[in-house]
């Protein structure tokens, strides 16, 4: 994220962030700590062919839906310093939605009663009888893309076991087209993929948090400020 020729770095107008989601699923497969990532595309233009986790931008349908769940106090207080509540909530929302479109997976649980949503993704995800289980992220770092790029992202990574998926019956995982070549990399492998540079970041955070993912800790925020990264706490 913050690497660019030095042609990109010429004086211009910067773009306005768009707040995005990440959510990185992780497991221990014989007490080695491994992670979800795929293979974007290469029609895409934001980091063609780069592994990533999956993630997008934050949608209007992910401020609007209803669920009985929500995010645990201490995360929930930590993501609304910078956006409030409601947002918060729907970043976390946008993180499970991401991973659904993109991986085909599903983060929830058994939904107590019928719910609907205009958003097609999320009326497939409820037609599932699941609603999103909040409860099972923590905020774990946050990344602003540096001004010389021509789409730019005020990115929340969330972390979740591999214990909060679900199999709902009657569905399917299909590759979405977007994020390709689906695994999970033990992070010393990980490492060795086309990352972009936040993402080893992040990677270095997880592993901090190998023995306690949902530890109450300081969040990790980076972002440029006149040209240079800046590395700050949340």
């Amino acid at each position: 994220m913050f690497d660019a020729p030095d042609n990109e770095k010429k004086k211009r107008r910067a773009v306005r962030p768009r707040d995005a989601a990440t959510l990185i699923l992780i497991r221990h497969d014989a007490n080695v700590l491994e992670v979800l990532m795929g293979k974007r595309s290469a029609a895409h233009r934001f980091m063609p062919g780069k592994y990533v986790f999956p993630g997008g931008r934050l949608d209007a349908g992910d401020l609007r839906i209803a669920h009985d769940g929500d995010l645990r106090p201490e995360v929930l207080a930590r993501l609304a310093l910078h956006g409030g509540a409601a947002r918060a909530r729907g970043l976390a929302r946008a993180a499970i939605r991401e991973t659904f479109e993109e991986a085909g997976l599903v983060v929830g649980r058994t939904a107590e009663r019928a719910r609907r949503s205009r958003a097609e993704a999320w009326s497939q995800f409820l037609a599932l009888g699941v609603e999103p289980d909040l409860g099972s992220l923590t905020y774990i770092a946050r990344a602003i893309t540096p001004p010389y790029r021509d789409r730019r992202f005020d990115t929340r990574f969330f972390i979740a076991e591999a214990k909060a998926l679900t199999e709902p019956q009657g569905h399917t995982r299909t590759e979405s087209g977007e994020l390709l070549e689906l695994a999970w990399f033990p992070i010393a492998e990980a490492r060795n993929l086309d990352l972009p540079s936040i993402t080893r970041i992040v990677l270095d955070e997880i592993e901090k948090r190998a023995d306690d993912p949902h530890a109450d800790r300081p969040v990790p925020f980076f972002r440029m400020k006149n040209g240079k990264p800046l590395w700050d706490t949340i």
